[in-house]
């Protein structure tokens, strides 16, 4: 099995439908606990011996076992799809770290003018602003109060609704005078709908971004991806209409629906 192994990671070849891990073996002993099956219960049901099977779980054993073991634990076990097996591998904190291109930021500096706050910003990332909040300067975005013109936000995606909240508690509570958010399109929660999109205008963007890691490797987003801004002019919005491929949805007011704005169409 460790050639295997090694075959699937020169492949990037990682499995969906099992328990978090960084290598399959791991996978699969966190799936048998997940499942409250022992090795003798997973021996019981799998014709493996015990020891068979812990061998498994440590990277050894054969193909056969392997895939014996795989069939009660993890039958519904299945290829990922190579972005988002790219996306998803690591841990939490790798996988929160991907960072904007300057052929993008280029596009966002053309449109809104020079950024002065990167309140989620990583020491290494190609963001240009005057002035930073970074974790590893003793700060945090989601304590220290905002400030500057322009706040560009390409936030961790694991905590993606609280960073949009604190950035439109900031922006409502005018310490920022604009905020440009780069996120997935994520509409589902309730104060997106009953608070956020009262004050955003969206921008749908045609294809996807191109991210970058800590290890300089380059790979497009597995989902698709909005600008989301707070205070934007029209003619920033006009200007980035005409630099980067999308549409906005932007907030109307009918007489009908006055105390609730909805988003519409605009291409």
């Amino acid at each position: 099995m460790p050639i295997l192994i090694a075959a699937m990671a020169a492949l990037n070849f990682r499995l969906t439908g099992l328990a978090a891990g960084k290598t399959l073996p791991e996978q699969l002993r966190a799936e048998r606990h997940k499942r409250s099956m022992s090795l003798r219960d997973a021996a019981e049901k799998t014709g493996l011996s015990p020891t068979t099977i812990a061998s498994v779980e440590r990277g050894g054993g054969s193909v056969g076992s392997l895939l014996r073991l795989m069939a009660v634990i993890a039958p519904t076990a299945r290829r990922r799809a190579p972005e988002r097996a790219y996306w998803g591998q690591g841990d939490k904190d790798d996988r929160d770290i991907r960072f904007t291109p300057p052929e993008f930021m280029a596009n966002i500096y053309a449109a809104f003018g020079e950024i002065d706050l990167d309140p989620c910003g990583h020491p290494l990332s190609p963001v240009v602003a005057r002035r930073r909040i970074l974790p590893g300067e003793g700060g945090d975005g989601l304590v220290d109060v905002w400030s500057g013109k322009v706040a560009f936000v390409n936030p961790p995606y694991s905590q993606l609704l609280r960073w949009l909240r604190r950035a439109h508690d900031q922006w409502r509570a005018g310490k920022v005078e604009t905020v440009v958010c780069l996120v997935p399109v994520r509409t589902d929660s309730a104060w997106f709908h009953e608070t956020l999109s009262a004050d955003a205008d969206i921008y749908l963007l045609q294809g996807r971004v191109r991210f970058l890691d800590l290890r300089g490797k380059s790979q497009q987003t597995p989902f698709s991806l909005m600008v989301l801004t707070l205070g934007a002019t029209p003619e920033q919005k006009d200007r980035y209409a005409e630099l980067v491929p999308g549409f906005w949805l932007t907030r109307s007011v009918t007489a009908a629906s006055a105390d609730r704005p909805h988003l519409s169409l605009v291409r």
